[in-house]
């Protein structure tokens, strides 16, 4: 469904992500992992067709993003790392408004903004301003906007973020149905026991540069490792978090004078 074909991104002559490529195909779940300036927000910027990459292409059902990119963008659904939403509109005018931009009818709109609102437990403040909302809350207007028009592929950047564990609980179960619906999923994430728990594959990218593309058991299997975070910090070569908190904890102690 979705191929990533040696994407490079510079600026100013240095690389910011150097040949990148994977695939995802309908009814899998792909997690996206890395540190931080790995190169993660690069990569799906250039994916969802806000940025344009310096060599390499984009295929969506093996035709370029760049050559059909208007219905492209009705295919998929993204939910950003950042709640950036119109905080002056209510749940449910921000939903009609991501509903009439996607040119849903009026009808449809009405109709599933009310169901969502209801089933992610927001029926109670579907007229207030999300000014008024919880960080978690406003995710659920983001996850409710990606999957208004029923896209065959959903980009989640950090979905979790800011929500309590009952809806944490209700989004894996959500991503199973929507796996079970035959939908490609992109999910970005930092909480890797997640990533571990939900993703069919993995790939770890650092310095712009992907390291591993394969199953978590695999990963954990060819470097016989126990969790997904190990493999992540061996790839990554991550420092000693451990040491490095002693010498924080150590540093705190200093007297001055």
């Amino acid at each position: 469904m979705l191929e990533v074909r040696g994407i490079c991104k510079r600026y100013r002559g240095l690389p910011a992500i150097s040949d990148v490529s994977f695939s995802l195909r309908a009814g899998e779940i792909v997690g996206y992992v890395g540190p931080n300036g790995s190169g993660k927000s690069t990569t799906v910027k250039i994916v969802t067709g806000l940025l344009e990459p310096t060599e390499g292409q984009v295929l969506f059902e093996g035709q370029s993003i760049r050559n059909q990119l208007q219905t492209y963008r009705a295919a998929f659904g993204y939910v950003p790392e950042e709640a950036h939403v119109y905080t002056h509109l209510s749940g449910m005018e921000y939903l009609q408004l991501v509903g009439r931009l996607r040119q849903l009818p009026e009808a449809e709109i009405e109709r599933k903004a009310t169901r969502f609102l209801t089933l992610l437990g927001l029926e109670s403040w579907r007229h207030s301003p999300i000014s008024l909302y919880s960080k978690g809350m406003k995710q659920r207007i983001l996850i409710s906007a990606a999957l208004l028009h029923d896209p065959k592929l959903l980009i989640f950047d950090e979905p979790l973020s800011g929500l309590d564990v009952v809806t944490a609980r209700l989004f894996k179960d959500l991503l199973d149905a929507l796996v079970t619906e035959g939908k490609a999923i992109l999910y970005i994430s930092h909480v890797l026991e997640v990533v571990e728990l939900v993703c069919h594959r993995v790939i770890v990218i650092a310095k712009g540069r992907i390291l591993a593309d394969a199953p978590p058991s695999e990963l954990k299997r060819s470097l016989q490792l126990a969790s997904l975070e190990s493999v992540f910090a061996q790839l990554v070569q991550q420092e000693d978090t451990r040491s490095v908190a002693r010498e924080i904890v150590k540093t705190m102690a200093v007297q001055h004078g």
